[in-house]
């Protein structure tokens, strides 16, 4: 069963759209669900995210992720919005049923991916920022069959 909160953020997804010339955009999927979400951001020259907005090709639960995502990095600066972990996607959707936790995963990575591709475009590094992975099921174990 899905929380008022996620059925709120997938019939009234915040933020859809794509930005021109973002400084950054993050691509993740999942190959096992077909799930693909894609984040842009606009950072400004103080390093604080202007505006973020979001394409997600997925269900319900992958809609609603990226939507709490992109209100969660909103106003904040590149490193505190590189804490902004699944869990904390989760917690602020009221959770999500076990089987939809992939999406949660699939938010984070998306803004790590955005945050990577901004640091690529502008020849920095940042602190704690791996390389992300294009789709979320690698190096993951085969947890359930579907």
């Amino acid at each position: 069963m899905y929380s008022e909160k996620v059925m709120d953020h997938f019939t009234n997804p915040r933020n859809v759209g794509e930005i021109e010339d973002a400084s950054g955009v993050g691509t993740v999927g999942n190959a096992k669900c077909g799930d693909i979400m894609r984040i842009y951001l606009d950072i400004d020259e103080n390093h604080i995210i202007k505006d973020c907005k979001f394409k997600t090709f997925g269900c319900g639960a992958a809609v609603a992720t990226s939507s709490m995502a992109t209100e969660l990095v909103m106003g904040k600066t590149i490193e505190d919005a590189l804490k902004v972990t699944n869990k904390a996607v989760m917690e602020a959707l009221d959770g999500l049923p076990p089987a939809k936790v992939h999406c949660s995963l699939l938010a984070e990575e998306a803004i790590h991916a955005a945050l990577w591709d901004y640091a690529q475009k502008n020849g920095i590094e940042i602190e704690g920022l791996e390389q992300p992975k294009s789709d979320i099921h690698e190096d993951e174990e085969e947890e359930e069959e579907y």
